[in-house]
């Protein structure tokens, strides 16, 4: 029975619209056609100027004749996202039109982000798509280097289109029988080039690197307490933790969720590149025992965020043994590296570690989100975190429900992760990504040895990189030749953010900025983007200047 009221449809439409929409659909329909149906597929840019304006998503498949306009709208789709990554790989192209909050929020050129309780056409849907990237930002563009995750790979792009296509659930192989296969042979195959071997190993794909270390605090713990599991933080003494004081501030959120506390966080002194002082480390240990807190996990930080620091993972893995401590590894940055012959050296001591974070999104360059828990006791994941619901994982399927991943996890729901990353490999091989990672290296040095030449930049580090970090003050004329001092540092303080601040506006470069410790403001160059050339970096010295020369 038709309850909606007379001359309406459900959609609040009104009959004689639909009539209409009917009419213009299948003219739109007409356009996309060709008496050779095979032209359809293989439709160029010039044949999809469809007229959408009088078509809507409820004529889109599993509408009844929705096939061909579903084609034509998927590939007007299309056709927006191919000119948007041929701009973003155009140097010449701004990385950004940027506009202030309040600017997006009032509407820009038709723009408009609020929502209507009415369902606008596909036309607009078209314009909306193309007004979204034409306000963001092009994070694949060769002059972006503001995050850790950057650049467009066209590969790991497929893979999160082919990813979105499916819309599937890893909880269990049952809805995602390729995609849980393909999991456990890449974990199988990062927890081998850890040095783990197969049967002690296995981890998870997770939302990001703050989750997977969190994933590595909560096993920690469970492992030395399983009773809190069932029982909860009554049954626990007063647990502390330790980490390096340059490591990733998602160790005191974890901290702060699991309900250990930020307080029982303790930092660990570093040296003067920022890697945690085992000594150091050795004496918080003994103070905290001293007080009467029990210590249960070392955080060793493999590729720091601010400087690229790697911390000495055997003198901590040393330590760890000694005061039967869980270590993990936060490799979410630098991960990557064990991928490089060149450059692995510099983790060695990982496969000592308990647990590792490793995050393909960043120096690997897989699309976000790309992120992994490691570990190297199998079936911790499960035993903390499995609920056994049983209209999931019921143990009498038709398959091996040791496939059935879901009960590793604390979500429920959990997107499908590993096929771009999966793609990306078959496409690159294990010696693709040694090439692209080594280029990030060379240019860092290439970087260093440039600026170490002006007298107007100084490096934060005197020495030669040892990750893709680069960071570096630069000095206006006028601050140039003042010693340092209090004063001198509160002007020099200014200088990166009013240079940021006008990189921004302009569209022109992506850099990031911050104070650490006693030191004001300086740049962090960070190489994450297979677009970056030489000519990108000179670039980018040539525009601080040529923005910072009158500051």
């Amino acid at each position: 029975m038709d309850c909606s009221p007379p001359g309406y449809s459900v959609h609040g439409i009104s009959q004689a619209k639909i009539l209409e929409r009917k009419q213009m659909r299948k003219k739109s329909i007409h356009h996309c056609q060709s008496t050779d149906k095979d032209v359809i597929k293989e439709t160029h840019t010039e044949n999809l100027l469809t007229n959408l304006s009088n078509a809507y998503a409820s004529d889109l498949l599993p509408s009844k004749e929705g096939e061909d306009l579903t084609r034509c709208f998927l590939l007007r789709v299309v056709n927006i996202l191919l000119h948007y990554i041929e701009k973003t790989f155009d140097v010449k192209s701004k990385i950004l039109d940027f506009h202030h909050p309040h600017q997006l929020l009032e509407g820009l050129d038709g723009f408009d982000l609020e929502l209507s309780d009415h369902p606008e056409s596909l036309e607009q849907l078209l314009v909306d798509c193309t007004d979204t990237l034409k306000y963001g930002v092009k994070t694949g563009h060769p002059r972006y280097f503001n995050q850790l995750s950057s650049g467009l790979d066209v590969i790991g792009l497929a893979g999160e289109w082919l990813t979105a296509t499916t819309n599937t659930n890893m909880f269990t192989y049952e809805v995602a029988p390729v995609f849980t296969v393909m999991e456990a042979v890449l974990l199988k195959k990062m927890c081998e080039i850890i040095g783990w071997r197969e049967a002690e190993a296995e981890g998870i794909f997770s939302p990001g690197g703050s989750i997977s270390n969190l994933y590595g605090i909560l096993v920690a713990r469970y492992k030395q307490y399983p009773e809190i599991k069932t029982k909860g933080m009554t049954v626990l003494p007063h647990i502390v933790l330790f980490v390096s004081e340059q490591g990733h501030y998602s160790i005191k959120k974890a901290a702060a969720t699991l309900g250990i506390g930020t307080d029982n966080v303790i930092e660990v002194k570093c040296d003067e590149r920022g890697k945690m002082i085992p000594a150091e480390l050795e004496k918080n240990i003994l103070q905290a025992k001293r007080k009467g807190q029990t210590p249960f996990c070392v955080v060793a930080t493999a590729g720091s965020t601010v400087f690229g620091a790697f911390d000495p993972l055997h003198d901590i893995a040393d330590i760890c043994e000694i005061h039967k401590l869980w270590m993990h590894v936060d490799a979410a940055w630098g991960g990557g590296l064990l991928l490089s012959r060149n450059h692995s050296y510099k983790l060695s001591g990982i496969e000592r570690a308990d647990s590792v974070t490793w995050n393909p999104h960043k120096l690997m360059g897989v699309p976000l989100q790309c992120s992994s828990i490691l570990t190297r006791e199998k079936g911790l994941l499960g035993a903390c975190n499995q609920m056994q619901a049983e209209y999931l994982f019921q143990p009498d399927k038709v398959y091996n429900s040791n496939f059935d991943t879901g009960d590793k996890t604390i979500q429920c729901g959990r997107h499908v992760d590993v096929f771009k990353l999966w793609l990306m490999w078959k496409a690159k091989g294990t010696y693709g990504f040694e090439v692209q990672i080594d280029r990030y290296m060379e240019l860092a040095k290439y970087l260093y040895k440039v600026l170490k030449k002006k007298d107007n930049f100084k490096l934060v580090f005197d020495a030669e990189p040892e990750f893709t970090n680069v960071c570096f003050w630069y000095f206006p004329p006028r601050l140039k030749h003042i010693p340092k001092s209090f004063e001198r540092d509160q002007e020099l303080q200014k200088i990166a953010p009013k240079i940021k601040a006008q990189m921004i506006v302009e569209g022109t470069v992506m850099l990031s900025y911050q104070p650490c410790g006693d030191k004001v403001n300086f740049f962090r160059m960070v190489f994450s983007n297979p677009a970056t050339r030489q000519t990108d970096v000179d670039y980018l010295i040539d525009e601080i200047q040529r923005l910072g020369k009158d500051l």
